[in-house]
């Protein structure tokens, strides 16, 4: 027997995301009514890529240790 829902709050969202809505049809489908470039553009400000910042890091000690070698 499935679970009741509660009954559903809005969430607090940024500014620039006001009137967001998202959700997930009865084919798994995301439907949502913002522009989904706008959205990536939005996280793309605003979001820090923790993979990129990895990469950038282990870039860096790459560096530093070949530095030391010559």
């Amino acid at each position: 027997m499935p679970k009741k829902m509660k009954d559903k709050k809005k969430p607090d969202l940024h500014k620039d995301l006001e009137g967001l809505d998202i959700s997930i049809n009865e084919f798994g489908e995301i439907e949502g009514n913002f522009n989904i470039d706008d959205l990536n553009e939005f996280l793309n400000e605003n979001v820090e890529d923790r993979k990129l910042q990895e990469l950038k890091d282990k870039l860096k000690k790459k560096l530093k240790g070949s530095k030391k070698k010559e």
